[in-house]
């Protein structure tokens, strides 16, 4: 992701969904309509309904912090809450308190933490309208891509509730002698991890990532964006009240080069979602104390519509796989190839629909797409869009900011002819655009699509699942998905998630997604005789006595 507020919503005439089949004839490439916007129903609560003064009064409790600072609404750029800010000094103490909780979580049987999982995740989905609401109005998205995070946190804390204990109990391993040399590997919490989060998946990018760790008996100390801080700390909240010790889960606030650099001075073991060029300073910081680090980073990620595409399915979910958030996904798709004979299908259907995606900037249910979340967002969507023109791409749907729906909204926006002089080409968008190529050729495509320092996601539309398989196998990318954008491999979670190249170091879900959070301990206890001359044999004896049994040990395969 890229580094890093409107009057009330207007409303317009109503359109077909972006989900909705949009016949192909109606569209004529070059720009068109303005999307429309979507009618807020009747009822809809307002962020005075939501952020209340006790409300905030409640989820800032779980801040260590004495200075002040705030945060704003992208749907109306008004102020939403004022929150504590946290100094250098609030942040050690912040350490100090998750060390005093952390070893008695540790000592915790696993199969007890990890009941506070299952719990927290009957509570989430039973809660859920209230986060969907603050998720909503910290981060502008439309309600169904808010109900995405709810989604991955539920399914993280079932699996992680479920395989914790399988994942982190003892094993037993083969030792230097069979039958003499008893070998167990034990897994032991880190301490407190420093987490650092950022602002545009709120509560999946948060919490998500927390649950292994602390089922693995670790402490965590949280950074959230300061944008998105009251969806961590209603997160926070629902885990206490689900069982976990208040003081295992710190939260600190305050700007990223303030407070992020001490959470990384003080951390056991350091997890940081956000841009490559952050990223890096995070490493550099962990790397001289020697200490764990884990990365999730930027993408520039490509989808592939072979010749043998279902066009129809592969254009419905082009606009997921780009519009969701609004493009503020590091796992969305920026970059579009089609095989030729598919092209001109697919880009009728896709531009329909991606025209047809109505805006909205209310808390329910109906809008395709909301907000960016702040004005720089809005601001390097609007360059890289503006440059690519300039220089000779064609918009084919979109291109323009909406200032009419709320301050921070842009359309989806389509470019063609984008050529490798114009930022949006190589650089990470992070927004609602996405750029056009034509491709004749696999092999070269492939090449094109790998032609980037990202490695985060991929996608690959074909009616061949082997070709599909073959073509994934070799992209450079740390999730590939087949007939779909980014959903079914990120909602996979007993499979690893990560980047490759410059989109990060180090996976989340699955077993390393837990096991990354505690050090591996090997024990071997000894038996009958030493692993050295015994029973009057001699240095020579002994040698030729190892030899022999080396030879016969691979003889036999013993592993």
């Amino acid at each position: 992701m890229t580094d890093t507020q409107a009057p009330a919503h207007a409303t317009g005439p109503t359109s077909p969904s972006a989900s909705t089949p949009v016949s192909p004839s109606a569209t004529v490439f070059g720009p068109g309509p303005a999307n429309p916007v979507a009618p807020a129903p009747a009822g809809a609560r307002t962020a005075a309904d939501v952020v209340t003064p006790e409300v905030v009064a409640r989820l800032v409790r779980g801040v260590v912090g004495s200075g002040r600072t705030a945060n704003r609404a992208p749907f109306t750029g008004e102020r939403l809450a004022e929150l504590p800010e946290s100094a250098p000094e609030d942040v050690a103490e912040a350490f100090a308190r998750a060390r005093a909780a952390q070893t008695a979580w540790a000592a915790v049987p696993v199969r007890r933490r990890a009941a506070v999982l299952l719990r927290f995740h009957d509570l989430l989905l039973e809660r859920q309208a209230e986060v969907l609401d603050l998720v909503q109005l910290e981060t502008g998205k439309a309600r169904l891509h808010a109900h995405e995070e709810v989604q991955a946190v539920a399914i993280a804390a079932r699996h992680y509730g479920v395989r914790a204990a399988p994942y982190l109990n003892p094993r037993r391993r083969g030792g230097a002698v069979p039958l003499l040399t008893k070998v167990t590997e034990l897994r032991q919490p880190r301490g407190v991890v420093g987490h650092i989060a950022p602002w545009n998946y709120p509560l999946e990018l948060s919490v998500g990532d927390a649950l292994p760790a602390f089922a693995a008996g670790n402490a965590v100390v949280m950074k959230p964006d300061t944008q998105t801080a009251l969806t961590a700390l209603w997160a926070r909240e629902l885990l206490v009240e689900a069982g976990l010790p208040a003081g295992v889960f710190q939260v600190v606030l305050g700007d990223g080069p303030v407070v992020g650099p001490e959470v990384v001075r003080h951390a056991d073991y350091v997890s940081f979602t956000g841009s490559t060029r952050t990223g890096r300073e995070v490493a550099r910081g962990a790397a001289a104390r020697l200490v764990g680090v884990s990365l999730e980073l930027g993408g520039k990620n490509p989808m592939l519509v072979l010749r043998d595409a279902d066009v129809e399915k592969a254009a419905a979910g082009a606009v997921r796989a780009c519009f969701s958030s609004a493009g503020q996904l590091c796992i969305s798709v920026e970059r579009l190839y089609l095989h030729e004979s598919v092209a001109d299908a697919f880009l009728e259907r896709f531009v329909a629909r991606t025209r047809a995606v109505r805006l909205g900037a209310f808390l329910a249910y109906g809008a395709d797409m909301g907000s960016l979340v702040g004005v720089r967002q809005l601001e390097a969507v609007t360059r890289h869009v503006e440059e690519a023109v300039a220089k000779g791409a064609r918009l084919l749907a979109g291109g323009v900011p909406r200032p009419d729906v709320g301050p921070l909204f842009h359309e989806p926006t389509v470019l063609e002819g984008v050529d490798a002089s114009m930022a949006v080409c190589t650089e990470e968008t992070f927004g609602p655009v996405v750029s056009v190529y034509r491709f004749t050729d696999e092999d070269e495509v492939i090449e094109r699509a790998n032609d980037t320092a990202y490695g985060l996601n991929a996608s690959v539309w074909t009616r061949d699942g082997r070709r599909g398989l073959a073509v994934a196998a070799r992209l450079r990318a740390g999730t590939v998905n087949v007939n779909e954008g980014y959903g079914a491999a990120y909602g996979s979670v007993q499979a690893p998630m990560g980047g490759m190249k410059d989109s990060g170091l180090g996976r989340r879900h699955g077993s390393e997604g837990i096991l990354k959070y505690t050090e591996a301990q090997t024990v071997a206890r000894q038996r009958v005789m030493p692993l050295a001359p015994s029973f009057g044999m001699d240095d020579e004896k002994y040698a030729a006595f190892m030899s022999r049994s080396l030879r016969l040990m691979k003889a036999l395969r013993l592993r």
